[in-house]
Formats: structure tokens, C-alpha cells, sequence
């Protein structure tokens, strides 16, 4: 089965659809698959439901798909450093499920892993265990969170092979093994794709029967996304 699709655009055709419920890996800017953003952003897709620890910044990651009103729902941990992000949701214009990130973890993990439910002390007596099912263990009430079972994953890694094995480079793995594994249909962008056999099995971060789809993306624009300096006298 061939995997490698031409471009983004095609990656995503006749699997994107409104109304779905989708996951996105990434940190802030650090690991986002920017080309499936922008075409999904381009594919005019819309009421959907984003899984993601945030939504980017103002124009840019997710934060495009905000400007252009296809995203109804955040599932998400921080709404910070994206003022469309913040503004919509404190108008009401954008629904928010507060998930704490190693519970959002944890959520796509389980449904990677074909766990529907698990139980977390995370949250207890916060705006978070709201609605929920709550349960006592040794003494100690826990909060029982669903898992996620995205209708499609979009995500990021260094390296595949033909197969789809995938290799992510440093902190740019952040949530996109468990956003990938979670999808029904995962869609991922890499910086270099390599015969299938090349990669030493040990070193493989995620296995390629979790990814459906790969496009090639070679030179990413890798924003960054906070640019901090130390002045020095004299300089």
C-alpha cells in the first residue's frame, strides 16, 4: 500500500469533512504539521472540533483556522499567546473544553490504545470535573475522562520510511505520537522519507501501522515562536 501522497492538498482529499472531530500534534509552534494546516485551512472544511494542547498564534498553526471561523470547539489546555483564540472564546463564539495537558495526553493515548475511559485525580473539585463521573479509591476521588478517538489525525515527525515508520526529532515529538496512534485516519507530515528497511528498528519512535497517509514537507518554516535575548552592556 502506498502511503506517500504528492502534496498536502492530497493527502487530506476525501478525508476531511465538516463537522469532524480532529486531533493536531504540536506544542505552541514547536512539531505542527504547518502544510496540512494550511491545507486543511485551504480544503474550506469547517465546524470543526480541534484536539490540540493550543491553537497556535494569531494567523499562524491552528490560529489560521481561527481566523477563518472553521474551528467551533477547542478541545484544549492553554489558550495563551493567541488573542483571536482568547477573544473568540470570551465572546462566545468559540466553545472550550479545558482539558489539562497530561489529561489531553492521556485522552489520546487511551484511544490509540482502544481504552475508552480511565480515571485521573486531575482536576477534582475545578470547573474541569464538572458533569463528570466521579469515583472513590483509597480514599481519594478521581474524575473519569472519555478518550479520544479523532475522525482524523494531522501530524508531524523528522523522518518516515516508505512504510511509514516515523522518527520525531527532540521536543517536536511533544503530542504528536498519541494525536497520531488516536486517529481513525492519521495523515503526517515529514522533513525526509527513506526506503522502507533503513532505519535501525530500535530507533523507530512510532510504528508506521498507526499512520495512514504521509506527505512529504522538506523545508518546513519552523517559526519561532517567542524570541528572547539577554542584553549585554556594550554591544
Amino acid at each position: 500500500m502506498n502511503k506517500i501522497f504528492p502534496s498536502a492538498a492530497a493527502a487530506l482529499e476525501g478525508v476531511v469533512h465538516d463537522g469532524q472531530l480532529m486531533a493536531v500534534g504540536g506544542f505552541g509552534l514547536c512539531g505542527i504539521p504547518e502544510a496540512l494546516i494550511t491545507a486543511l485551512r485551504d480544503s474550506g472544511v469547517k465546524n470543526l472540533t480541534v484536539a490540540s494542547n493550543n491553537a497556535g498564534v494569531d494567523g499562524y498553526g491552528l490560529g489560521a483556522l481561527l481566523a477563518t471561523r472553521q474551528i467551533k470547539k477547542m478541545i484544549s489546555s492553554y489558550v495563551g499567546e493567541n488573542k483571536e483564540f482568547e477573544r473568540q472564546y470570551l465572546a462566545g463564539e468559540l466553545e472550550l473544553e479545558f482539558t489539562p495537558q497530561g489529561t489531553l495526553a492521556e485522552r489520546l493515548r487511551a484511544g490509540g490504545a482502544g481504552i475508552p475511559a480511565f480515571f485521573t485525580r486531575t482536576g477534582v473539585g475545578t470547573v474541569i470535573a464538572e458533569g463528570k463521573d466521579t469515583k472513590e479509591f483509597d480514599g481519594h476521588t478521581y474524575i473519569l475522562e472519555r478518550a479520544l478517538v479523532p475522525d482524523v489525525s494531522l501530524g508531524k515527525a523528522w523522518k518516515a520510511d516508505k512504510a511509514g515508520n516515523l522518527i520525531f526529532r527532540r521536543t517536536a515529538r511533544n503530542f504528536n505520537p498519541a494525536a497520531i496512534m488516536a486517529g481513525k485516519v492519521s495523515v503526517v507530515e515529514v522533513e525526509e522519507i527513506v526506503e522502507t528497511g533503513t532505519f535501525d528498528p530500535d530507533a523507530i519512535h512510532l510504528p508506521g501501522i498507526y499512520v495512514s497517509r504521509l506527505v512529504l514537507n522538506a523545508n518546513p518554516e519552523k517559526r519561532i515562536e517567542k524570541r528572547t535575548i539577554t542584553e549585554k552592556a556594550g554591544v
